[in-house]
């Protein structure tokens, strides 16, 4: 492909506006954190482990449903729509969070917008891949992981700038008394609003996926767009490309042709790529960054903005993805990842075995986030916008991000129990294990995907 003859601007624009998905996905998760003491305080949840739980993981709800209508909902009526109604739930969800003086009503409104989460987990990286040259895919892809990364960069940056300072051992009815407990826990999630309503008014100007267009018989319309994208040459060549992978096939698509002969090669891997994204143990690290802190000798007011030192090398090193992913390519960053992490878990493990905390384990964590974040992080997303035929794309693609939300759960559900049965040490060589296996795994199962156009792709999976 003629790189002169690639509209570089335009997929630009088209990859940011699906993108907002993400920094909405980022903050939405993350705000939660910051604004917990205070709507506890405000709801008189302190004191209710089962309650407070409810509160933090309804959004995985959501977002296990987001994830399963996507796969219903987008090869039927097109990623556009889908992403608008992500969008639309995005606004809902974050005003209505806000606003509300009810529990319950709390709760559905988090539950709303864990399915805008789930929705553009899946749909974002998708549209990026399906209008994307091959050369530049990768890197447009991981456009999506660089906005789930400042959106929860922001989210940090934002709490932090809106709680006012609270009073060392501070009890919850003092915290319901103060500006936090009343109004500023409100504010976090209002402040998503406004991205939400952006996003909403960017999907408005995209054009609908050319493959999906040409599954529909719309071949007119999508090879228009394909032409803005790439010339008119290309197009042509492209456009006879997906007729050839979607046009001569005509049996519907079920759940069970998910499984089917090939298929269901791909969609095995593509479901344990997910699920090793989160089992890598990667959101553990994050979750227990504040503890490190805490044991490397950070003072209770330099927390919150060492997280924030946090996020910020999850953002650096996330451009080193984007710089890499199409030079080094999808399989190299994936092996460097779990080979990586399995060896910062390994000393890890150590350190905590013979009960050494502080800096070294303070460094060792932002290694853990470093690789991770250069890595696994966007690129499984890249692999799975990538692998999948086009004619069952979105529906598998669905099935891979229930397989995400899922394992995501079951790693924050096992983690406590881990670590009162294992120990730190014990756990975190167990990730390592994890990492090992995943390591192995890809170098047997997964082949190299830069520089090929998704039909191609299709093509040497579906002869193995």
């Amino acid at each position: 492909m003629n790189n002169n003859k690639i509209n570089l601007v335009y997929i630009f624009a088209i990859s940011i506006a699906s993108a907002f998905g993400g920094l909405l996905f980022g903050y939405d998760w993350v705000v939660i954190g910051g604004a917990k003491p205070f709507y506890e305080s405000f709801f008189n949840i302190s004191n209710s482990p089962f309650l407070q739980g409810w509160a933090m993981s309804s959004a995985l709800v959501g977002c296990l449903a987001g994830a399963w209508l996507s796969g219903i909902l987008s090869d039927k009526y097109g990623r556009k729509k889908l992403l608008l109604l992500a969008a639309g739930l995005f606004v809902i969800a974050s005003i209505g969070t806000g606003a509300t003086n009810n529990f319950t009503l709390f709760i559905i409104y988090r539950m709303l917008g864990g399915i805008g989460i789930g929705l553009a987990s899946n749909l974002s990286p998708m549209y990026i891949a399906e209008v994307s040259p091959s050369k530049v895919r990768g890197q447009f892809v991981s456009l999506n992981q660089l906005t789930i990364v400042i959106g929860i960069l922001a989210a940090q940056l934002i709490n932090w700038h809106i709680a006012e300072p609270v009073a060392a051992g501070a009890s919850p009815s003092d915290i319901l008394n103060t500006w936090n407990g009343q109004e500023g826990w409100r504010w976090m999630f209002w402040a998503c609003a406004v991205p939400a309503i952006l996003f909403f008014v960017f999907v408005l100007f995209i054009p609908e996926s050319p493959r999906w267009l040409v599954s529909k018989g719309k071949t007119d319309k999508a090879f228009n767009i394909m032409k803005r994208i790439t010339g008119e040459e290309i197009a042509k060549l492209e456009l006879n490309e997906i007729k050839l992978t979607i046009i001569n096939d005509e049996a519907g698509i079920s759940f069970s042709s998910l499984f089917k002969n090939g298929a269901g090669r791909i969609m095995l891997l593509g479901i344990v790529l997910a699920v090793f994204q989160q089992w890598c143990g990667i959101n553990v690290i994050f979750n227990y960054a504040q503890e490190v802190f805490s044991a490397a000798g950070y003072s209770v007011n330099d927390i919150l903005f060492n997280i924030v030192i946090t996020g910020s090398v999850n953002l650096i090193f996330t451009f080193v993805a984007i710089y890499t992913v199409d030079k080094l390519g999808r399989r190299a960053l994936m092996l460097i990842g779990a080979g990586g992490l399995a060896g910062i878990y390994a000393v890890m493990g150590t350190l905590y075995f013979f009960h050494i905390h502080g800096l070294p384990l303070l460094i060792l964590v932002l290694l853990a986030i470093a690789c991770y974040s250069m890595s696994l992080a966007p690129v499984t997303w890249v692999v799975l916008s990538e692998i999948f035929p086009n004619k069952i794309r979105g529906a598998a693609m669905s099935v891979a991000t229930i397989g995400l939300w899922a394992a995501c759960f079951l790693l924050t559900y096992t983690f406590p129990l881990l670590n009162s049965a294992l120990g730190a040490s014990g756990t975190f060589w167990l990730y390592g294990i994890i990492c090992v296996s995943g390591f192995l795994f890809i170098f047997k199962k997964l082949p190299e995907t830069k520089g090929k156009s998704l039909e191609e792709i299709e093509h040497q999976l579906l002869k193995k």
